[in-house]
């Protein structure tokens, strides 16, 4: 059961990730493939059915952590207080904007909220990216279970370690570069005209230089944490996540060459989702990764809750899941085709 749920957390932190990755992902390009009020409100009637839908996956993995893991969630809520606050200033910022842009016709409030949400969504993307470093890398975890970190120590990636280092920061840099490359495709796929096309010239380099990244990445990551990768050539899921995202990096270049843009966005999907669960597969079943002294580390079975909350917690997610997916799959079908900018006084 602890192994089941593990998985459950892992699915839905994925699909989040994926999910509302297009958002940000659009939301960070916005400026830059959009140029005039048309276009960007077009961008936005892109995301618009999706983004705060798309954000319900980031409450419902937490409530997975709690119902299924109350202990880790605990000493992780605590430990990276300060990463969660900046996390949720960005999360209401991206919202606002998005809410705020229109509700004023003057030129200058729009470029303000437009400028907010492309800073809040590349942020966020940032954050994201630096956190899974930070689980990658290790946490100052005591005996009794709880740690405490710095934004940076010496940003070096050996003990004492703080939110922020070379290693945090690089993946937090190819978490931004993922994302950015998964939204354009996004863009490409629901919008025409000029923004698909600013959208095209930015996927095309950008997915590139994240699949020549994603070695580099991969190299850091056996410098800092050797033992994944061992437990990486044991794990059957792992190799299948692998498998995936090589499958998504040929799917975005078949796409793109061949101007297909669902296929290419289908592409990135794969790409980000094989990644993550390559990583948590090779994980399994650490948490949290305690350094310099690894027996401290936080393992699913320790953190679990126990076998009958597990098994009423599986039961009603079992009715609930299908539900979302249902919803998910409703708002695709009703809102298929490319986008077109709501008229003045009517949305985005």
């Amino acid at each position: 059961m602890v192994e089941v749920w593990y998985g459950i957390v892992a699915l839905m932190l994925t699909l989040y990730v994926v999910l509302d990755g297009f958002d940000l992902g659009a939301g960070m390009l916005h400026v830059v493939v959009a140029r005039t009020d048309a276009e960007r409100r077009q961008v936005l009637a892109a995301i618009g059915p999706y983004w705060d839908g798309n954000e319900v996956w980031l409450i419902a993995a937490g409530g997975a952590l709690f119902a299924a893991f109350p202990k880790a969630m605990a000493a992780g809520l605590s430990g990276f207080y300060l990463a969660i606050v900046l996390l949720v200033w960005c999360l209401l910022l991206r919202g606002i904007s998005i809410e705020f842009r229109s509700h004023v016709g003057d030129p200058l409030w729009r470029s303000f909220w437009d400028t907010v949400l492309a800073l809040a969504s590349g942020l966020l993307a940032l954050f994201f990216g630096a956190a899974l470093g930070n689980l990658l890398r290790g946490l100052p975890l005591r005996p009794d279970g709880w740690f405490g970190l710095a934004l940076f120590t010496d940003f070096t990636a050996r003990p004492p370690v703080g939110i922020l280092d070379w290693y945090t920061v690089l993946v937090g840099t190819f978490a931004m570069l993922a994302l950015a490359f998964h939204g354009a495709l996004y863009l490409a796929w629901r919008t025409d005209g000029a923004v698909r096309e600013r959208s095209l010239a930015i996927a095309r380099p950008a997915a590139w230089i994240a699949v020549i990244a994603w070695p580099l990445v991969t190299w850091a990551t056996v410098a800092v944490h050797p033992a994944m990768f061992a437990a990486f050539a044991r794990r059957p899921l792992a190799w299948m996540g692998l498998a995936l995202a090589l499958a998504g990096a040929i799917a975005i270049a078949a796409g793109l060459r061949r101007g297909r843009d669902l296929a290419a966005f289908l592409g990135s999907s794969g790409f980000i989702a094989g990644l993550l669960i390559a990583t948590a597969a090779s994980l399994f079943p650490v948490m949290l990764r305690a350094v310099p002294d690894a027996s401290l580390s936080i393992t699913a079975y320790a953190a679990s809750n126990d076998l009958h909350g597990l098994r009423v917690a599986l039961g009603w997610w079992s009715l609930g899941f299908p539900l979302a997916i249902g919803y998910l799959v409703l708002l695709f079908r009703l809102h298929r085709g490319r986008a077109a900018a709501a008229r003045e006084g009517e949305g985005y």
